[in-house]
């Protein structure tokens, strides 16, 4: 195995687990545009979609509300599954290894991009969609050369995973949903969501969260700190490297100090996970009740309970036929949820030894596999 391949294992290995920071300086500016495929594709596939839109419809804006007709349901087909289908092409473009092909997918789906800002796009000013689609392809390339995207890309993969084991934690959510039933069908809280202005009902939310997310945080950081000391080091941590790049290199028998920007990675990775876990049930639970709702409620319910408020919505600037009041009722639901589990993701020592503790292992292994990349680095500095 050349120098070179092993580095550059190394290197993929670092990108898949969010931690950029820990390479070497320069490494995240080699290479941009084919480690900024998956991200270009997946933006392609929106193109694609908005295109397909325009030409159904006439229309550069998705508005239905009333009974939507034959064309209108085709249009809420096109929205449900474009956010699965670009998720679904991102994930194919990351499986493909080939730099060459990933940089042909980047600059194919850069024109595919640029297409749809002619032929689609949000506003019927051509000019204003290119130059909006050129801002977005260039933050795809700034995010993918400043680690950004790896980040985030880590957090999707990290959020399709926690699909997996989503039953686990919904049993532990099975509490607060029964409580928000009670909410649920409580006519001052629709009256209340039916009232309050988008942007007010956002600020109280994010109130929410960040009191949440505050406490999981430093409850994750207390728990981390201990590991990111330098001799924190234990001789089976390297027994758990096997089957990665970092197998046969070598090791140093104590850490040294991780810097500023790999000490703020490491921890901004591992409370990210702890937040996407939460978060990941949270939205699955509101999306139980968007469902429960779009089926339970009449528009005599409806109106009863909002007082005549519309049997509309705004979502992402599009006008769909859901009730407004049940989109915000959804999203308030939501923040519960969030709240709740994040307080038993603190306090629960059946919910850290199932979810955190193999987090913090996997930080560990991490952290042994940083060592010997900066002695093989250090020993094989790149021309």
């Amino acid at each position: 195995m050349t120098t070179d391949f092993r580095r550059a294992e190394a290197e993929r290995w670092f990108l898949r687990n969010g931690l950029p920071y820990v390479l070497r300086p320069g490494t995240l500016v080699r290479r941009v545009v084919s480690r900024s495929a998956p991200a270009q594709a997946a933006f392609a596939l929106v193109m694609l979609s908005s295109i397909l839109v325009v030409a159904v419809t006439g229309e550069h804006t998705i508005d239905i509300d009333g009974t939507p007709t034959r064309t209108e349901w085709f249009v809420l087909f096109i929205v449900v599954l474009v956010l699965p289908a670009a998720t679904l092409t991102g994930w194919l473009t990351n499986r493909v290894e080939s730099v060459p092909r990933r940089r042909l997918i980047a600059l194919a789906s850069v024109g595919i991009a640029l297409l749809g800002a002619v032929f689609g796009g949000p506003s019927v000013l051509v000019f204003v969609d290119i130059v909006l689609d050129v801002v977005i392809i260039g933050l795809i390339l700034l995010c993918t050369a400043t680690g950004v995207g790896a980040i985030l890309g880590w957090a999707a993969r990290m959020t399709l995973t926690n699909l997996a084991s989503i039953g686990a934690l919904m049993l532990r959510a099975l509490p607060v949903m029964l409580l928000t039933v009670l909410v649920f069908f409580n006519s001052p809280v629709w009256t209340m969501a039916s009232t309050i202005g988008r942007g007010r009902l956002w600020l109280a939310l994010l109130f929410l969260f960040a009191i949440a997310a505050v406490f999981l945080v430093s409850n994750t950081m207390h728990r981390v700190r201990p590991i990111l000391d330098p001799d924190a080091k234990r001789d089976e941590d390297a027994k758990t490297l096997a089957g990665t790049p970092f197998e046969d290199l070598p090791d140093r028998p104590r850490r040294v100090p991780l810097s500023a920007a790999e000490r703020l990675n490491v921890v901004y990775v591992v409370a990210l996970s702890q937040l996407v876990q939460v978060l990941t049930v949270a939205v699955a639970t509101g999306m139980i009740f968007m469902v429960f709702g779009l089926i339970l409620i009449s528009p005599e319910l409806l109106d009863a309970w909002t007082n005549g408020g519309p049997s509309d919505g705004q979502v992402f600037g599009m006008t769909l036929p859901i009730p407004d009041a049940l989109i915000q009722m959804t999203m308030f639901l939501t923040a519960l949820t969030f709240m709740y589990l994040a307080a038993r993701a603190v306090g629960d020592a059946e919910y850290r030894a199932q979810f955190l503790d193999p987090l913090l292992d996997d930080l560990r292994r991490t952290l042994v596999a940083r060592d010997r990349y900066r002695t093989y680095t250090a020993g094989n500095p790149r021309s």
